[in-house]
């Protein structure tokens, strides 16, 4: 499956909206108000915030203890857990959609992580940084060094990412796992989403973002 096969015409308008990150405005526009969600690797429960305003049921998974702590103090359902680990001991169909934002990369497992997903929620949504953009390529190609970007900060022996993916690479791995992509917006440098009717290499070279609304396939 081609990325301009599933990326629609159009989209919602993303830019930052006060406290709230342009790929969370995006997310939370793809769930339905009233669902029941699990965030997974939640951070410090930003995107949850931004759920619980548009009327949504959300709990969290998070790793750090001090994420853990912060979401609790907001008054958020928060949990410490592992997405690698801890995925298998929620029950299928717990969830309407189960989120992934951000964290992707970090895993050891993602294939696994993705397939857990799917499993725990009817519908999962999975944003990550989009190794493939051209300011990533630029600082490989003209600097010689791992890339640093706004969304990726940290040095290469100091980040907790593991498995940088392009869009081009998270389609193919849907397609080797049979997952159908009801929605994927690929956003630009300032979280807008990029227009339609391009070829795929286009979104992988400007999209600095991807975020995926997706389902089951066959056989599921």
């Amino acid at each position: 499956m081609s990325v301009q096969e599933v990326l629609p015409l159009g989209g919602v308008a993303t830019e930052q909206s006060g406290q709230f990150r342009a790929d969370h405005l995006l997310v939370a526009e793809m769930v339905k108000p009233g669902s029941k969600v699990l965030d997974v690797g939640c951070g410090e429960g930003d995107l949850l915030q931004l759920l619980e305003t548009r009327g949504i049921d959300g709990r969290g998974i998070e790793l750090s203890r001090e994420g853990v702590n912060r979401c609790v103090a907001k008054g958020l359902a928060v949990v410490q857990g592992d997405a690698d680990t801890d995925l298998v001991n929620y029950p299928d169909d717990a969830f309407d959609y189960v989120i992934l934002s951000q964290t992707l990369q970090a895993t050891r497992q993602p294939r696994v992580v993705l397939e857990n997903l799917l499993r725990i929620g009817r519908r999962a949504i999975v944003s990550f940084p989009n190794f493939g953009f051209w300011k990533m390529r630029l600082q490989l190609l003209v600097g010689g060094h791992m890339p640093r970007t706004e969304n990726l900060p940290a040095t290469w022996y100091d980040t907790a990412n593991i498995h940088f993916c392009t869009i081009k690479d998270f389609v193919e791995l849907c397609d080797a796992i049979h997952v159908k992509m009801e929605r994927a917006e690929a956003l630009d440098l300032y979280g807008r989403p990029l227009r339609l009717r391009l070829p795929w290499w286009v979104w992988n070279m400007f999209g600095e973002q991807g975020v995926f609304l997706l389902t089951r396939g066959q056989g599921k």
